[in-house]
């Protein structure tokens, strides 16, 4: 067996309505760099860096109690995307300024973050989480 990952690299593929509204969002607010952009007859796809990506499973139960620590209340579907930021509260400002609807401002949790909740283009319900160390 090989000491290499089988899996390279996690790419998750969102669908968005408004194209050039996810895009301006993602890449030119939250600051994902452009990795590469493809056009032809048939659309549109960029695909932006997000740095380090991990898959974090979790069971119902948990799922619920982290939107409760989050929001107060169960909100999230099976998908919901968190971004380790420097500052979620200015990040959350500037992605609420650039239309993501803000579903529970910065909460510091019990696990020692600063995490806020937002609905960003393309129906994806997104966390920000700043690590605030010991």
């Amino acid at each position: 067996m090989s000491d290499e990952p089988a899996v390279r690299e996690l790419r998750l593929v969102v669908t968005a309505e408004d194209y050039d509204a996810a895009l301006h969002f993602y890449r030119d607010v939250l600051g994902l760099t452009e990795q590469a952009a493809f056009a032809s007859e048939d659309g549109r796809v960029t695909i932006l860096d997000a740095g380090r990506a991990t898959l974090e499973l979790t069971d119902p139960n948990h799922a619920a109690f982290i939107d409760e620590v989050e929001v107060g209340r169960r909100v999230a579907g099976p998908i919901r995307v968190a971004f380790q930021v420097d500052d979620s509260v200015a990040t959350t400002a500037k992605l609420a300024a650039a239309g993501a609807e803000v579903v529970a401002e910065p909460t510091r949790t019990p696990w020692n973050s600063l995490n806020s909740r937002l609905e960003g283009p393309g129906a994806l319900q997104l966390t920000l989480f700043t690590e605030l160390g010991d």
